[in-house]
């Protein structure tokens, strides 16, 4: 369906107002960014720019970014929803940089039993986050960039599975 408009409504609407969708930080501009993607790559050229370049802007000098802009420690989640919406734009020489800058400081934060940390802890989300970036960019979670003592991502993700047939948020 066309998001401009379901049932008479524009869904694209709120993200038409940049001031509005970045006040609430980097984590604003990547899901509009993707939901503007989601659809017809030609709608709103220049405002994606502006998403963009917002996005491109807050990389910190290890290649990841983080939520809260005060700080300059590299977050795997975010750091994953960024690459999420940047795999659309990897033809791009500057973007592509940025995205072999931020895989390289992935491969970095990945512990030793193949999963991330969100806010220092562990969690099945931040596996699964990591997981969707890299099939977003034609990544095999076999990589060896992504491997850490013979364990994948996957195998980070399958740890949070319980025998009750679901996963759980942390291990605990």
């Amino acid at each position: 369906r066309n998001p401009e408009n379901v049932c008479e409504y524009n869904l694209l609407l709120p993200l038409l107002d940049f001031k509005k969708t970045v006040r609430q930080g980097i984590n604003g501009a990547v899901w509009a960014l993707i939901a503007l993607n989601s659809h017809n790559n030609e709608l709103y050229p220049d405002l994606k720019k502006e998403y963009i370049d917002f996005i491109l802007s807050r990389q910190l000098e290890d290649g990841g970014w983080t939520l809260n802009s005060a700080s300059s420690s590299p977050d795997a989640d975010i750091t994953a929803m960024v690459l999420c919406g940047l795999a659309k734009y990897k033809t791009d020489e500057t973007i592509m940089s940025s995205i072999s800058k931020a895989l390289l400081c992935l491969s970095k934060l990945q512990q030793s039993d193949g999963g991330f940390l969100s806010s220092g802890s562990p969690t099945c989300e931040s596996n699964a986050q990591v997981i969707i970036a890299l099939c977003e960019l034609r990544i095999r979670l076999d990589d060896p960039r992504f491997i850490k003592n013979k364990n994948t991502v996957l195998d980070a993700l399958l740890s949070y599975y319980s025998p009750d047939k679901l996963f759980s948020h942390t291990k605990n």
